[in-house]
C-alpha cells in the first residue's frame, strides 16, 4: 500500500486542509474519550451480577495500559502506511469491544471486550489523531495544534458522562453499551477518512517567506529512529516526568468523586468530574500555547509545581475547612485537570521538537507508555494507601514529592545531540540547553 505523503501534490493542497485534518483528529479524540467515562459505567453494574470494586478496577486499569503501549505499534503504522487506515482500525476495535462487552456480565468479558479490544482501539485513534496534524503547520504552532487534538480527548467526559448515565438508566447497561459501541465506530471511522499527512514538499504556509523578505532559516533534518530515541538518556528522564505528571493527575481523576464525599462530605461528584474535564481539556490548549510563546520545559516546570501545590492542599480538605467548600473544590479541579492536561499537549510537541517527524508517531508511541504506566501504578498505589489507612493523605504526599522530583529534572534535561541538527536548531530558535528551552 502505497504511503499517504505520495497522494496529493504540494501544489494541489487547499490551505484549510491542515484544519480539516486538526478538527477531524479533535472528533476522533472526542469519540475515544469515553475512557474517562468508566466510573459511570462501573457505577451502572447491577448489584445481582455479584462485582467486588477490585472486579470494577481492572477493565479500567487493564484499558489504561493496552491503550498506552497500543499506541508504539499503531504510532510505526501511522508513519507507514498513514492515520487514515489506522484510525478506522481503532474505530473498528472500539465498536466490538464495547458490543462484546455488552454480550457477558462477567469481569473477565469486560476485560476482553472494555480493557483489551476497545482499550487497543483508543489507542489505534489516539495515535493516528495528532501526528498528521502537527505536520501541517510551522513548528511555532506545534504546541498549539497539539493541545487542540488532544483536548477532544480530555473534554469528552464533558458530554460522555452524562450520556452513559442516561444510556444505562433509561436502557439499562447492556443496550447503552451497544449505543455506544456502533456510535462510535460510525463516528471515529467517518472521521478517519478525513485524515491524511502532507503530501512530500509541503511547507506549512507560517514557513514560506514574505514577498521582499528573507526565507527563514530552515533547520537541519532531525530524524531520530526509534531504536536511537531509546538509546538517548534524555528519553528516560522525559518518560519518568510525564509518568509522575500524568499519574497524579490520573489517580485524582479516579478518585474524585470519593474525595469529595469522604473529606468533604460533599455530594459534588458528578460536577466536579465535569469541572476537572473541562479544565483538562482546555489546560491542553492553553499548555500547548504557553510551551509555544516560554518553551515546553518552562511550562512543565509551572504545571508540575502547581500541581505538586494542589496535592498538598487536598490533603489539608476536610468537612468544614474553607478548602472543603464547592467554589474552592471546583477551581482546585478545574486547575488540577489543566495541570493533568498540559501533558498531553506538551510531550507531544517536545517529541517532536527532539527527534523529528519522520519517525514522531512510533516516538510518541514510547513516550505515551509513561502516561499509562503513571496511571496505573499511582492509581493502585492509591487505592492500597486507602485501604490500609482509610485515608488518601499518604498518596497526596506521595504524588507531591514525585511532581517536585520531576519538576528539578527540567533543570537537568536537555534535547539531544542529533548530527548535524545542533546548528539548525540554534538558526531556527529552537532550543537545545535546557536553559534556553524554558
Amino acid at each position: 500500500m502505497a504511503n499517504q505523503k505520495r497522494a496529493v501534490t504540494a501544489a494541489a493542497v487547499s490551505p484549510s486542509t491542515g484544519w480539516i485534518v486538526t478538527l477531524a483528529g479533535t472528533g476522533v479524540n472526542l469519540a475515544l474519550g469515553i475512557l474517562y467515562t468508566w466510573s459511570v459505567i462501573s457505577a451502572a453494574i447491577p448489584k445481582e451480577w455479584g462485582w467486588s470494586e477490585a472486579d470494577k478496577s481492572w477493565p479500567y486499569s487493564i484499558a489504561l495500559l493496552v491503550f498506552a503501549f497500543t499506541t508504539i505499534p499503531a504510532g510505526r503504522m501511522q508513519d507507514r502506511i498513514g492515520p487514515r487506515w489506522v484510525a478506522t482500525i481503532g474505530g473498528l476495535l472500539v465498536g466490538i469491544g464495547f458490543i462484546l462487552a455488552s454480550l457477558t456480565t462477567t469481569p473477565l468479558g469486560f476485560v476482553i471486550g472494555f480493557g483489551i479490544l476497545a482499550g487497543a482501539g483508543i489507542g489505534f485513534g489516539y495515535a493516528s489523531a495528532t501526528p498528521p496534524a502537527v505536520k501541517w503547520f510551522s513548528a511555532a504552532k506545534t504546541g498549539l495544534i497539539a493541545g487542540i487534538v488532544v483536548s477532544g480527548f480530555g473534554l469528552a467526559s464533558v458530554y460522555a458522562a452524562p450520556t452513559a448515565q442516561f444510556l444505562a438508566s433509561t436502557y439499562g447497561l447492556p443496550q447503552a453499551l451497544v449505543i455506544f459501541g456502533i456510535a462510535f465506530f460510525v463516528v471515529v471511522v467517518g472521521l478517519a477518512q478525513l485524515m491524511r499527512v502532507p503530501p512530500a514538499g509541503y511547507v506549512p504556509p507560517d514557513d514560506k517567506a514574505k514577498p521582499g523578505t528573507q526565507p527563514k532559516p530552515k533547520p537541519a533534518t532531525v530524524d531520530v529512529s526509534p531504536s536511537e530515541m531509546l538509546r538517548k538518556w534524555q528519553f528516560y528522564v522525559l518518560w519518568f516526568i510525564y509518568a509522575v505528571g500524568a499519574g497524579a493527575g490520573l489517580m485524582i481523576i479516579s478518585k474524585m468523586s470519593k474525595i469529595t464525599t469522604d473529606q468533604a462530605g460533599l455530594s459534588l461528584g458528578f460536577v466536579l468530574v465535569a469541572v476537572l474535564a473541562i479544565g483538562n481539556g482546555g489546560g491542553r490548549i492553553l499548555a500547548g500555547m504557553l510551551s509555544d510563546k516560554i518553551g515546553r520545559l518552562r511550562t512543565l516546570l509551572i504545571c508540575l509545581v502547581v500541581q505538586a501545590v494542589l496535592m498538598l492542599l487536598l490533603s489539608q480538605t476536610v468537612a468544614g475547612s474553607l478548602l472543603a467548600t464547592p467554589v474552592v473544590l471546583g477551581i482546585m479541579a478545574a486547575i488540577i485537570g489543566g495541570n493533568y492536561g498540559s501533558n498531553l499537549a506538551v510531550f507531544p510537541a517536545i517529541t517532536k521538537d527532539w527527534f523529528g517527524l519522520r519517525n514522531f508517531g512510533a516516538n510518541y508511541g514510547f513516550v505515551f507508555t509513561a502516561w499509562g504506566v503513571g496511571g496505573f501504578v499511582l492509581s493502585l498505589i492509591m487505592g492500597s494507601l486507602y485501604d490500609a489507612t482509610h485515608s488518601f493523605t499518604y498518596a497526596y504526599f506521595l504524588a507531591a514529592a514525585l511532581l517536585l522530583i520531576g519538576a528539578g529534572l527540567t533543570f537537568v534535561v536537555r534535547a539531544p545531540v542529533v548530527a548535524g541538527a545542533e546548528a539548525g536548531r540554534r538558526a531556527a530558535g529552537q532550543p537545545v540547553e535546557a536553559g534556553s528551552s524554558r
